[in-house]
């Protein structure tokens, strides 16, 4: 009788729970529990940045007019797609799609967040390194506000670093799925481990987008400046 109770459950159906229903509000439960922790860890560093930048703001003005407002921008653009495209791959598994059609979007979300950090490295902290602009390990900016800019782009390389660690390991959980979603792990009936990444994923896309305009964006600046 158990075998036959065990063989109607769906696919990946762990045995501690009742109904696949339960199963999956104990995952979205549980992965709200962990974006609120990260939501007070990434509150902590923006409550920091508003202080000292209402007390330091020509400074501030002075350290994001240092900054490429184009990648920036650019940047911004590629993380509103792959959450789109996030979402695309869990509907496709949702609605019990081919396979292909949900490694489709898994793979074109992952090549965005890919091209995120690459811009990242290439046109943004590279450059950065060679002006002089990363803090201690490399700093010779001597304009206007010389201390006050170096505490902002401390501001910017923690806050920004933070946020690239979780694109990082945003991209391992993307590859961990689409390996998943190629041997048939997901269904229409069971797709719980792709909603709750794509939580994850949208959580750090929502960080990017407050990040931007706090750093990019002072004193007026806008993408084509």
């Amino acid at each position: 009788m158990s075998d036959l109770a065990h063989s109607a459950h769906p696919q990946g159906f762990a045995h501690q729970f009742e109904e696949i229903d339960q199963q999956r509000d104990a995952g979205r439960l549980g992965m709200w529990a962990f974006l609120v922790t990260e939501i007070l860890f990434f509150g902590g560093m923006f409550t920091a940045y508003i202080i000292y930048r209402l007390k330091h703001l020509p400074s501030f003005i002075e350290g994001s007019h240092q900054l490429k407002v184009v990648f920036g921008a650019a940047n911004t653009a590629v993380l509103i797609v792959s959450s789109l495209t996030m979402a695309l791959a869990i509907r496709s598994a949702q609605t019990g799609r081919k396979k292909g059609t949900t490694i489709f979007w898994l793979v074109f979300t992952w090549l965005l967040g890919a091209a995120f950090i690459g811009i990242k490295l290439h046109f943004e902290w590279w450059p950065d390194w060679h002006e002089g602009l990363v803090p201690r390990f490399h700093w010779f900016y001597n304009g206007p506000h010389a201390p006050g800019v170096l505490m902002f782009m401390v501001f910017y390389f923690c806050m920004t670093g933070l946020h690239a660690v979780h694109m990082v390991v945003g991209l391992g959980i993307l590859t961990v799925l689409i390996i998943m979603t190629a041997r048939n792990r997901f269904s229409a009936e069971y797709y719980s481990p792709l909603e709750i990444s794509g939580l994850y994923w949208h959580f750090v896309d929502i960080v990017w987008i407050f990040l931007f305009p706090l750093l990019y964006l002072i004193g007026g600046r806008y993408p084509g400046s």
